[in-house]
């Protein structure tokens, strides 16, 4: 399995879906997986899996030995047997790429701006990785890693399942990108099979990217159970009013402009609620303008980035949780919402409307039906305790298992 990145080391979602989907594929007894990403920190979890960093894969023979292999390694949790074992594998002549003194190509393990030359330079350390591994299957998760698939693919004859997280016409809203639009192409074209994590995205990929209705499958993400630890985590908000929230990349796909608008509609009527937008993006300062020309900024509040516990920190702190995205091929942040209590209001056009009864769905763009929502939330406890009940107990049924259970059943259908 090709991924990108993992936790604790996230950037955003594809980690957390990663991470969610390995874990409860793990749970069948007979299933072993692989996971490799550009560049492991050492404190991933590998108790349900065992991971390989492209970065750790020698490219070129070096000559070194098993001491200073594993002092070089053993602190990003790898053994010196494992990049023995794929420097014995390699088969083509990579002199003419920059590597370190084990052979090894360097990761920046986030999204650089050299992102396609570190795409094509994961690619090539697959195929290392693919004749030095036993296995049965491939799957690429996301457009990053599809050409690691297809050259794995190449290399084992094995099947490829690739796993459609998002497309460009969901991150551009139209204004898609050739170059990645020819590698989500690419991806879908060698696949053996197609796993969306909607039918909004099935949809795209029908539509978009010609593909055959019959080899594309919706598989919808889902939830970790969570921790004793995250469970008990206090209200810090430090305030005695309610407070709104949305989390997320703050870009145009998330729709984070209409949360701003409706936050000053819902402010014009109430004046015991705060407004909380956490994460960062290239719309953030535009954001903050936005707030200050409705003159709320005395209610609104930027965090920044957040992760980890950080997160469910500002889930307990909160009674509305808003999502407002303009396209959004699952989300999976209105599920975590609900899990610690927390309403949520989503748009329509996003994929886990598909799954969720107990959630409020609106248009992206109707800011009045939006507000409508977020003043009815915070205004009547009967309403906002029934879909906290409800919320958190239909959300407690969606679960990772049963998501590893659907792909092992496209993998049967493949192999």
């Amino acid at each position: 399995m090709y991924g990108w990145e993992f936790p604790p080391h996230i950037l955003g979602g594809l980690g957390t879906a990663s991470y969610g989907l390995i874990k409860g594929m793990s749970l069948q007894p007979d299933m072993d997986i692989t996971f490799v990403m550009p560049k492991p920190w050492g404190d991933e979890d590998q108790s349900f899996l065992k991971i390989i960093g492209a970065c750790n894969t020698p490219v070129v023979w070096k000559d070194v030995d098993e001491p200073y292999v594993t002092s070089r390694l053993e602190k990003v949790g790898m053994e010196a047997q494992t990049y023995f074992r794929l420097r014995n594998h390699i088969y083509a002549d990579f002199t003419n790429r920059h590597v370190n003194d084990l052979g090894c190509i360097e990761f920046s393990g986030r999204y650089p701006n050299n992102l396609l030359e570190e795409i094509n330079n994961y690619s090539i350390v697959a195929g290392v990785i693919a004749r030095t591994e036993t296995f049965d299957i491939i799957h690429a998760h996301d457009w990053l890693t599809y050409p690691a698939g297809i050259h794995s693919k190449m290399v084992s004859g094995k099947p490829l399942v690739i796993h459609v997280h998002a497309t460009d016409y969901d991150r551009s809203r139209g204004n898609v990108n050739p170059d990645v639009y020819h590698i989500e192409r690419n991806g879908m074209d060698y696949a053996d099979h197609i796993i969306t994590v909607s039918n909004l995205t099935r949809r795209t990929v029908i539509e978009k990217y010609n593909q055959d209705p019959s080899k594309v499958t919706t598989v919808h993400n889902a939830v970790e159970p969570l921790s004793n630890e995250i469970l008990s985590l206090p209200d810090h908000r430090g305030v005695n009013e309610k407070i709104v929230t949305f989390l997320g990349r703050i870009t145009m796909q998330k729709g984070p402009e209409y949360f701003v608008e409706a936050a000053a509609k819902v402010l014009a009527k109430a004046k015991n609620v705060r407004f909380v937008m956490a994460g960062s993006g290239d719309m953030m300062n535009s954001m903050i303008r936005l707030a200050a020309a409705h003159h709320i900024s005395d209610r609104f509040h930027f965090t920044g980035f957040m992760k980890g516990n950080q997160v469910y920190e500002i889930f307990k702190a909160s009674d509305v949780y808003v999502m407002p995205s303009v396209s959004e091929p699952f989300g999976i942040s209105p599920l975590e919402a609900m899990q610690c209590g927390v309403p949520s209001i989503i748009s329509k056009q996003s994929g886990c409307a598909e799954i969720l009864d107990y959630a409020i769905k609106v248009d992206y763009w109707d800011i009045e039906a939006l507000a409508d929502a977020i003043y009815g939330l915070i205004t009547y406890p009967a309403f906002h305790n029934f879909l906290k009940e409800e919320g958190l107990n239909e959300v407690n049924n969606i679960k990772w298992e049963y998501a590893g259970q659907k792909v092992r059943e496209i993998y049967n259908g493949v192999i």
